[in-house]
This record gives C-alpha cells, sequence and structure tokens, in this order.
C-alpha cells in the first residue's frame, strides 16, 4: 500500500463530516478527507494483521519522526505548527540551551577520487615518444622532467567474488616406449587449489558482509567457478585456527584498556538450543537458555580493539574473562554499558558508567506524548553533545576533555537534574506514567550517567559497541544462525580481526592474507602481527637476511 498522507481530525470533526456524508453530496475537500479516513483504516488494519508490528512500532508509524534526531522530532511536534498549546517545563530551568555551532564544511561532488582505490592494481606507464631530460617537442628550447603528477585513469571490471584460473598444459606421449612427457606448469602458482586470498575474501563476504555461503555459492556456480557450500565451511575453519592467535592477542591486549564497552544481542546456534551445553548461572539456578553474542570495544592507546562471544554467557561474564588477563598494576577500567545488571563483571572493579544514549532514547519514544517536556531534555543532552564533540574537533587531553564539560556541560546538567526532581516532588508526572518512568531511570542512574562531569576520558555513550554489534546482527539477519558452537567460535574469530582492521584504518582483506602467509611467526610472536603494525613487521622481514 502507497504511503498515506496524514490527516489531523478531531472526534467531532469527523462526526461532522459524517452528518455532511449523510445530508448532502461531498464537495471535493470533505470527499478527500474521508477518502483518507478510511485509506487509514485499511492500512492500520494490515499492520494489526503482522504479527512482527509491535505497539512502540505502530506509535512510532503513526506519530513519531523517522530518525532520533531531536530537530526532526521537534518538526513533529503539533505544537510546532501552531497547534495544541506546549506544556512549559520547570521555571528553573533554562528557557533555550545555548549549543556552539558545528563548523561549516564545503559539499563534494561525491565521487571517489584515484587515491582512494588503495586495493587496486597500479600500472606504470611511461611516455611513448619522451623521457626525463628529452629537448621538448613543443618550443625546441627547454627540457621535459617528470616534475608533475601523473595523470590517472581508473577503470572498473566485473569479476567473480573468487576467480580461478584452468591450467591446461600440454602432455606428449612417445609412440614406442609410451613415456608421457607433460608441460611445467608457470612459477609462482603454488601447489594449493585455494590460496591464501580465497580464505580471506570468504571470510569478508560471510562475516564482514553477512553473505551466507549458500548465496556465495549459487552466485559462483552462475558464474562458472564452482564453490561448494561444504568447502568454504572447510577453507574458513581451518584459516580460523591459523588467525587464531592473533585473536587471543587481540584479547590480551583490550584487557589492558582504559575503557571498555560492552553489551549483548540475542544469537542463535542450533547445538545449544538442544540442551545439554549450556552454562548454569553460577550454580544457583538451571541451566541457562539465553544464546547471545557479546560485544567488547577497548579503547586501548588510542587504538580502539573490537571483540565477539557468541554463547550462553552475557557480555558481563564475557568481559570477566577478558579483564582475568589484564595486567596486575593497572587499576580499574572505565566500563561504558548500558543499565542491565548483567553487563557489569561481578569479579573485577570497574568505574561504571551508563550509556547516555540509552537514557536519551527513553524520551524520543515519548516525544509525542509529551513534547514540551522531553524537548527541554533532548535538547540538554544535545548541547552535552555538541560539547563533546567541539572537544574532540580541538583535540583536547582527557583531562582538558573533562574541564572543558565541568564548566559549559556541568551547569546545563544540574538544571536537568533539579527538573527531574522537581517532577516527581512537586506532583507535575505521575511516577508510573510513561514519562515518570523515563525520570526515575534517570533519577535512579544520575551518577553512572554523568560519569564524564567526575571521570578524565569517560565516554558519553555506548554507541561504539552499538555500531560493532551491527557485524553480528548483520550476519544474524542473512545467515539465521550458527549450527555448532565451534562454528560460533569461528564467526567470532573473524568478526573481531575484520572490525578491528576497520576501525584501525587497515586493509582486513590484505591483513588476513598476511596472517596465512606467515602462520608460523603470528603463532610465535603474534603481538607483532596486530592490525596497526603488521605491515612494519613484513618490512622489517623483507629487510633482513633469509
Amino acid at each position: 500500500m502507497p504511503p498515506i498522507a496524514r490527516v489531523d481530525m478531531s472526534r467531532q470533526e469527523l462526526e461532522a463530516l459524517l452528518e455532511r456524508a449523510r445530508t448532502a453530496p461531498l464537495n471535493d475537500e470533505d470527499y478527500a478527507r474521508l477518502k483518507n479516513v478510511l485509506a487509514t483504516f485499511a492500512y492500520l488494519t494490515d499492520l494489526l494483521e503482522d504479527r512482527k508490528t509491535t505497539i512502540q512500532k505502530l506509535r512510532q508509524l503513526l506519530f513519531g519522526a523517522s530518525t532520533e534526531k531531536t530537530r526532526n522530532l521537534v518538526k513533529s511536534d503539533p505544537a510546532q505548527a501552531g497547534g495544541e498549546t506546549a506544556r512549559q517545563p520547570s521555571a528553573h530551568a533554562p528557557a533555550a540551551v545555548t549549543e556552539p555551532q558545528a563548523p561549516q564544511t564545503a559539499k563534494g561532488h561525491g565521487r571517489n577520487g584515484a587515491w582512494s582505490y588503495s586495493g587496486a592494481a597500479e600500472i606504470r606507464i611511461a611516455h611513448e615518444t619522451l623521457q626525463s631530460g628529452d629537448r621538448c617537442p613543443n618550443c625546441r628550447k627547454g627540457k621535459v622532467y617528470a616534475s608533475v603528477a601523473p595523470h590517472v585513469l581508473v577503470r572498473m571490471v566485473g569479476q567473480a567474488p573468487l576467480g580461478a584460473t584452468v591450467y591446461k598444459m600440454e602432455s606428449l606421449r612417445c609412440n614406442l616406449c609410451l613415456e608421457i612427457f607433460t608441460a611445467r606448469p608457470p612459477e609462482g602458482i603454488g601447489e594449493k587449489k585455494y590460496d591464501e586470498r580465497s580464505g580471506s575474501m570468504m571470510a569478508l563476504l560471510r562475516y564482514g558482509s553477512g553473505f551466507p555461503s549458500y548465496r556465495l555459492e549459487r552466485l559462483q556456480g552462475s558464474l562458472g567457478i564452482p564453490l561448494p557450500d561444504a568447502t568454504q565451511w572447510q577453507i574458513l575453519s581451518e584459516v580460523a585456527a591459523i588467525v587464531e592467535p592473533a585473536f587471543e592477542e587481540l584479547k590480551r591486549q583490550a584487557a589492558q584498556g582504559r575503557v571498555l564497552h560492552n553489551d549483548d544481542t540475542p544469537a542463535k546456534v542450533l547445538a545449544l538450543m538442544k540442551g545439554g551445553a549450556g552454562e548454569s548461572d553460577g550454580g544457583r539456578g538451571p541451566q541457562r537458555k539465553g544464546i547471545y553474542t557479546s560485544g567488547i570495544v577497548s579503547d586501548t592507546a588510542g587504538r580502539k580493539i573490537v571483540l565477539f562471544f557468541t554463547g550462553h554467557k552475557h557480555a558481563g561474564e564475557n568481559l570477566s574473562e577478558v579483564l582475568a588477563q589484564r595486567a596486575a598494576g593497572l587499576g580499574p577500567p572505565i566500563q561504558m554499558c548500558d543499565a542491565l545488571a548483567r553487563n557489569v563483571p561481578k569479579e573485577f572493579e570497574v568505574i561504571l558508567g551508563h550509556c547516555t544514549a540509552h537514557g536519551r532514547r527513553q524520551f524520543v519514544d515519548l516525544f509525542a506524548a509529551f513534547p514540551s517536556e522531553c524537548r527541554y531534555v533532548l535538547e540538554t543532552l544535545g548541547a552535552v553533545y555538541k560539547h563533546d564533540a567541539l572537544a574532540r574537533e580541538r583535540g583536547m587531553s582527557g583531562e582538558e576533555r573533562l574541564r572543558f564539560h565541568q564548566a559549559h556541560s556541568g551547569p546545563l546538567m544540574e538544571a536537568l537534574a533539579k527538573w527531574l526532581d522537581e517532577q516527581i516532588a512537586e506532583r507535575r508526572t505521575e511516577p508510573n506514567s510513561a514519562l515518570g518512568k523515563a525520570i526515575s531511570y534517570w533519577r535512579n542512574h544520575w551518577k553512572s550517567l554523568t560519569l564524564f562531569l567526575r571521570v578524565a576520558g569517560a565516554p558519553l555513550d555506548n554507541n561504539v559497541v552499538e555500531r560493532g554489534l551491527k557485524k553480528a546482527i548483520l550476519h544474524r539477519k542473512n545467515s539465521l544462525f550458527f549450527k555448532t558452537a565451534h562454528g560460533a567460535r569461528v564467526g567470532d574469530i573473524f568478526m573481531s580481526l575484520i572490525h578491528t582492521c576497520e576501525l584501525a584504518g587497515a586493509n582486513p582483506f590484505d591483513y588476513l592474507t598476511e596472517l596465512q602467509k606467515h602462520a608460523a611467526r603470528v603463532a610465535r610472536s603474534p603481538q607483532d602481527w596486530m592490525p596497526w603494525n603488521y605491515r612494519e613487521t613484513m618490512a622489517d622481514i623483507r629487510g633482513s637476511p633469509p
């Protein structure tokens, strides 16, 4: 059904329209409005017949904005369009929040420059008639030199994700002794049917882009280069064993991080769903049935390391396993997560911070019902985020950022805290209402939600791990499930290495390929084969004697 234009009509207006329809022919305007009413009823009926339509989704479809940005929510507020009078926030709250203006950036043409094709093959072409130092053919007096940048052409070609070359080597047989003489294969083609790049491409397609193995099998078959699903899994399992030392080293280095983010998303592992393989809840209850993919992002020396773990354990339990490798001399790290108790490690001390974006989202969901109150909260938090962006733009250190937030965001948050208290203390909001619960969330977790005002380096939100978990969600959306716990482990290894490469600005295809080519060295010293230093290690190998 095509989108329906929203028409705001009160019950009295609708009854008057029906009365006019009963007593006299409808004019064009009334006919159009009644047609929209009937179309809306049919649309709602279709939505309610869909079992996946929740009440929250239905409310957002009917009343909410398309995104959670404050400016889009404000546009959808009827009070801003001359409708009902908005309820005013507390008199103690600031009437307007001053936000630093974002710098204006010039818009580009949207095309990629030649420098962005870092993975493309590069071919240098010499001039067909001239060399550096030759006489200029134009003026016949000067000399030409290679003093300008070369002219660049980019040409794209279509090909299968995994290509193949068939070598047909001529064979000759003696008609007397029947000896067969076969041509030698070309140099450098190797003995393996599937080279290191094949495994890297399969891993990137499945665990980096959510491309299922059966889909790749069909695609390769239609292009005349068969690649069975079973063969893909055999190769991926073998490659995962080769690169696993690098994954374990990522875990060790992640444990030393100053800030660690963690969260969960549901997962499916068929072998674990059938029962008998679940861990008990600390010996206090029956075997746990839930299956999750936990994401952990560690900020270590300015680098971000991403780890994934799939199984019965919650994010807090997986974080405990990582922190077990933390050096004894280091103090407790900053942990950023949402307010679920299962995200907190019970065996280790952390400086706990809760995600501001989670608390903000509760007011986003209520904007249609409480536009005035929610707008005040959202604009206050928007100013805090502007301050954080400004601190990041200026390259402030952790201590400088802390002082900046204390000076500029501190007064805003103090006013917000006072406003939240007044809503409950002065009975302006019913505590058991949806707005009251959103306010209570902030009041109950105020200390952890405002950690950025007390601890240097404390982040505002948990968005970095939310973005990371999209890797697992993309795989779940396309492949639906893992078959075994080993299959989940293989996926965790590849997703961790691939996403860490992306955050480090490294090429994950090249990285996975080099790990396979230097498997013995990776096993001996995995710390030299991290996404941010493997290039230097390879340069040292090339410079060292064989």
